[in-house]
């Protein structure tokens, strides 16, 4: 059983697609979750651009003074644009770099002392397969979220006892973001969408996409006590598409 009662959760990105899934997830198993996000607007959210590493400082250490440290963090952001990675210019990967590596960093920077408070925290970064095998056509991407996966390992040897760090890896997802991804694909090969779609599921052996909910539960569960020994795995959730073990 996943209980998340009396935990609070910083969910970024969590508006739409997979981080939007999660916080339904989260929340349903009990836990107080807070959303960050640019598009973030109401109650228990927080509004900011992860690419302002200042704003973002400011904003998260104010709402953990007036409203407490968190257990979870989900470190979770749109993807780079497509492309070949030939073709990418350096202002490319350093937004990437920003966007990802250095916000991730930052927000367990502030949100560390409180899981150490609290003896207990849950690191759990959305990343991709890409980590196992590059996608063809996400250069920038493949590169980031290599990078992303090397920093969350080394974080899961340098983190104390019961702070555990984990990524999850995403495969083809009904979202928004695989939407605009078959539509780049589709203009670029001279393909229709639905041709995209079709390559794309001869490679997964469960034949469909995934839905953004079947990612939410095993963030749920790995937000959960239930994960407390799983510590620096990349888990791909991805209906047996990756090839490598």
């Amino acid at each position: 059983m996943i209980d998340l009662e009396g935990k609070r959760a910083l969910v970024c990105g969590g508006t739409s697609g997979i981080g939007k899934a999660t916080v339904e997830a989260l929340k349903g198993n009990g836990a107080e979750v807070v959303i960050l996000s640019r598009s973030a607007s109401g109650e228990n959210t927080i509004s900011c651009d992860l690419e302002d590493l200042d704003t973002l400082t400011l904003l998260v250490k104010k709402e953990i003074e007036n409203n407490g440290n968190f257990e979870i963090l989900i470190n979770n952001s749109g993807g780079p644009p497509s492309g070949p990675l030939i073709d990418a210019t350096p202002n490319e990967f350093e937004k990437a770099f920003l966007r990802h590596v250095l916000a991730s960093q930052t927000l367990v920077q502030l949100l560390l002392p409180g899981m150490k408070a609290s003896q207990y925290g849950r690191i759990i970064n959305i990343i991709s397969t890409s980590v196992k095998e590059p996608i063809p056509g996400l250069g920038v991407s493949n590169t980031i979220r290599g990078a992303m996966a090397s920093w969350s390992k080394t974080l899961s040897k340098e983190l104390p006892p019961a702070i555990t760090i984990n990524n999850v890896l995403p495969g083809f997802t009904n979202t928004e973001r695989l939407t605009e991804l078959k539509e780049t694909l589709s203009k670029q090969k001279g393909i229709s969408q639905e041709d995209v779609e079709k390559a794309w599921l001869s490679t997964v052996p469960e034949g469909r996409l995934a839905e953004p909910s079947e990612l939410g539960k095993v963030v749920a569960f790995l937000s959960s006590p239930a994960s407390s020994f799983v510590r620096g795995a990349s888990i791909p959730v991805d209906g047996g598409r990756t090839g490598s073990i």
